[in-house]
């Protein structure tokens, strides 16, 4: 059920809990009291605090938006799931816990696997679909997420740098700039935190990546619902052409991929795409 909010930017959005078949999902819900609202499923390793504010709150001028933590992460209850497919069974009974019949889903990486697997299984409660730094089931290169992922992650621990500086963006001068501006966005918080994803429940997240990553392609021309994939150009976590596989493959899709960007381009070119977000959302 929307909830009239007072509160419109990110940085202030108060963390909301529901129960949901006995477990408890936080979530973050700011914007408008009306309309379809859009639901944000975030990448691996991703609490509240993982969400861009500049994203939530271009979003949020225009539509009620929803933030969710999965199952078993940050300050949600639970053992987090081993497979897409639970990540979605969740996503769906949190929806319809809140009373919803019908929203939008943005899935931001493995959040993208998860919004695919929710309009696969429930197409009816989803009305439009945003893909931004994601692929398909099976997809080219999504099984060695991990293996592209630990040597960037040991060399983030090593230089003091969160890892997202260098598995989201490129290594270019401007790469480099949008990494240290996004970074800085995550810190604008400062009260009511998240809490930080645990070692087990990250690890459990990698184990269904890598099965997405192995498991048989999906029929996505059952998917009749509009699309809009975004993503760098030199994404190296999910290879870009993923995306192109995914613009290709889905009947009612468009495809925007950002120059001189990584796993990371909505981030880099966060105006841009809340532009053409709210644009695709509008029609």
């Amino acid at each position: 059920m929307l909830q009239s909010a007072k509160i419109t930017k990110w940085i202030d959005t108060p963390t909301r809990t529901v129960d949901v078949a006995g477990t408890r999902f936080v979530y973050r819900q700011l914007g408008p009291a009306a309309g379809v609202p859009v639901v944000l499923l975030n990448h691996w390793g991703a609490v509240l605090d993982n969400f861009d504010p500049r994203i939530v709150d271009g979003l949020a001028t225009a539509r009620p938006v929803i933030a969710v933590n999965y199952r078993g992460v940050g300050a949600s209850g639970g053992k987090a799931p081993l497979t897409v497919a639970d990540m979605a069974e969740d996503a769906i009974a949190f929806i319809r816990a809140l009373g919803f019949s019908q929203v939008d889903l943005l899935g931001f990486s493995l959040g993208g696997f998860v919004a695919q697997e929710i309009v696969l299984r429930q197409p009816d409660l989803v009305r439009k679909l945003i893909l931004t730094g994601t692929g398909p089931a099976g997809g080219e290169g999504i099984s060695k997420v991990g293996a592209v992922s630990w040597p960037l992650i040991i060399k983030g621990m090593l230089t003091f740098r969160d890892p997202k500086f260098y598995l989201f963006f490129t290594s270019t001068a401007n790469g480099r700039r949008a990494a240290k501006a996004f970074l800085e966005r995550l810190k604008e918080r400062k009260a009511d935190r998240d809490r930080p994803i645990t070692i087990a429940a990250f690890l459990r997240q990698l184990k269904a990546i890598k099965a997405w990553g192995t498991q048989a392609q999906q029929d996505l021309g059952a998917i009749r619902n509009p699309v809009l994939v975004a993503n760098g150009d030199c994404d190296k976590m999910v290879p870009s052409s993923n995306s192109t596989d995914l613009a290709r493959r889905l009947p009612n899709a468009e495809l925007v991929l950002y120059g001189d960007a990584g796993h990371g381009g909505i981030f880099q070119y966060h105006e841009a795409f809340v532009s053409k977000a709210l644009e695709f959302l509008a029609r």
